[in-house]
């Protein structure tokens, strides 16, 4: 991580305070630039962060007697917890991940998955990107034969702005090798929407 200059965002807080016709010093607002500068600590933590680094402690699966992967099938984690700042206005999005991979030669920790998107998460990010950069880290962390990532969030630029579509949500989509052809990667979306009426 580069590292979130506080002082720097609390001034420019104070600054915006004032340019919207706000007094920074009343009572009530005295804390708020140290209360943003704390927030952007944390919602953009991982600038400078490389994801790969929570795939580092992967374990080698080794073959079967054929020469195949030890596992053929697919391993899903299903409604991973996700908030991110959207680059345009800088507003929160949140939502569910879903990932999805084929092993090839390796597997890791099923914690490891839920920190490389929350790394990639804790940036300005677009959603459509994100879902790329979540697929990227892991086919180059883990070499799998296949990787699937689902990501359905509610935006506030659209939910809170503009046209204000109280209940609307994106879903984006990014696959890679064996997933990325459509039997397979209907498959693995049919058990991700399994149990929930989808």
């Amino acid at each position: 991580m580069t590292g979130v200059d506080t002082g720097r965002i609390e001034r420019a807080v104070r600054e915006l305070l004032l340019a919207i016709g706000e007094d920074p010093d009343r009572a009530e607002l005295e804390r708020t630039p140290a209360r943003v500068a704390e927030a952007y600590q944390e919602f953009f933590s991982g600038i400078g962060a490389d994801p790969q680094a929570h795939l580092a402690d992967s374990v080698e699966l080794g073959a079967a007697d054929d020469g195949e992967p030890a596992t053929g099938d697919a391993i899903v984690l299903r409604d991973l917890h996700f908030r991110s700042v959207c680059e345009h206005h800088l507003l929160p999005f949140i939502g569910t991940a879903h990932v999805a991979y084929l092993p090839g030669a390796k597997v890791v920790g099923l914690g490891r998955i839920p920190a490389v998107v929350d790394t990639l998460a804790s940036r300005p990010q677009l959603q459509e990107r994100l879902a790329e950069e979540i697929a990227d880290a892991l086919e180059a962390g883990l070499a799998p034969r296949g990787v699937l990532v689902v990501l359905d969030a509610v935006h506030s630029c659209v939910t809170t702005r503009g046209v204000r579509q109280e209940h609307s949500s994106t879903v984006t989509v990014a696959s890679r090798g064996a997933l990325a052809e459509s039997a397979a990667r209907a498959e693995v979306i049919a058990l991700i929407g399994s149990g929930r009426g989808v």
